[in-house]
């Protein structure tokens, strides 16, 4: 959508990967929004709080999905970032991460998902991670 607003102008390699992405869960018939964790912290005696974009919430029933789409997770600081707002979600809902590549699943010590655009893309990885 972002693309096709700015006229394909810009062509970001991981704003192609989310329209991917986006376009495949909906090609699958499944139901997706944007999700948003809100945290609140005391900084300095005063209530601060901030606000973190999950890329695509899917729901299927009454289960969620969260999908976090980022190019790379090569140093442990960009894996930070990149799975901040899944690990504040507060639920136990199933997290994935997609990466640019083939990578194939595997999953970490918190139990987020990780696996690349095109074994994503190729097989139902939504109705095996929900199912």
């Amino acid at each position: 959508m972002r693309n096709v607003r700015l006229n394909f102008r810009q062509q970001e390699r991981s704003h192609l990967m989310e329209n991917m992405i986006y376009n495949d869960l909906i090609r699958r018939g499944y139901s997706v929004d944007v999700g948003i964790v809100e945290l609140t912290r005391i900084i300095e005696g005063r209530r601060r709080s901030s606000q973190y974009k999950i890329d695509f919430v899917v729901n299927v029933g009454n289960d969620k999905l969260y999908i976090q789409s980022a190019l790379h997770v090569d140093t442990p600081e960009k894996k930070a970032q990149e799975t901040f707002s899944l690990r504040n979600t507060g639920d136990f809902f199933r997290k994935i991460v997609v990466l640019d590549g083939n990578s194939k699943p595997w999953t970490d010590e918190d139990g987020v998902m990780y696996v690349g655009v095109i074994p994503f893309l190729l097989e139902d990885i939504v109705a095996e991670a929900i199912g």
